[in-house]
C-alpha cells in the first residue's frame, strides 16, 4: 500500500464551544496550546460566531480577527473546512447574547495506532463518539465508578 498524506491523518474531530453571555476568559487557550505543543492534536480550522441580543449573527474565521495573541501562530496553518453554512447552523442553536468557537482538529496521537492497524491488514470501517455524561451514568449504574 502506497503512503500518501491521507494515510498519515489521524481522526478528525470538530467541537463547538459556546460561551453564555459571550463571557470568554481565555483559560481554554493555554490548554489548547499544550495539546498542540505535545503533538497530540493539530488544529485544522477555527471560526467564531456570535449572536447579539436582537438575534443578529456575526461570524469570523480566526485569520480575520485582529490581535490573535497566543493563537497567532495558528493562522498560517488553517484550512477552510468551516463554511458559512456551518456557522449559521451553530448560530441557529445559540441563545441571543452568546458566542461560540468552532474548532476542527486532527487527533495526531492516533496515527501510530492507525498505521499499526493498516500494517496488520485491518481497515477502519466505523467510528463514533459516546457522550461522556452517558458513559459516566452507565458506569455509575454498574458500580464501576467511585
Amino acid at each position: 500500500m502506497a503512503n500518501t498524506d491521507t494515510d498519515q491523518l489521524g481522526p478528525i474531530d470538530y467541537t463547538v464551544i459556546e460561551f453564555p453571555g459571550s463571557q470568554f476568559n481565555g483559560e481554554v487557550i493555554p490548554a489548547l496550546n499544550d495539546l498542540i505543543a505535545a503533538g497530540l492534536v493539530r488544529i485544522l480550522d477555527v471560526a467564531f460566531v456570535a449572536k447579539d441580543e436582537d438575534g443578529n449573527v456575526l461570524m469570523a474565521e480566526l485569520e480575520e480577527l485582529g490581535d490573535l495573541g497566543p493563537l497567532a501562530g495558528l493562522a498560517g496553518f488553517l484550512s477552510d473546512l468551516v463554511s458559512e453554512e456551518d456557522l449559521l447552523e451553530v448560530a441557529a442553536e445559540m441563545e441571543p447574547g452568546n458566542s461560540a468557537a468552532l474548532l476542527i482538529w486532527e487527533n495526531r496521537w492516533a496515527i501510530p495506532f492507525i498505521a499499526a492497524v493498516r500494517g496488520s491488514g485491518g481497515e477502519f470501517v466505523a467510528s463514533g463518539r459516546l457522550a461522556g455524561a452517558a458513559v459516566l451514568e452507565a458506569l455509575a449504574d454498574d458500580g464501576a465508578t467511585d
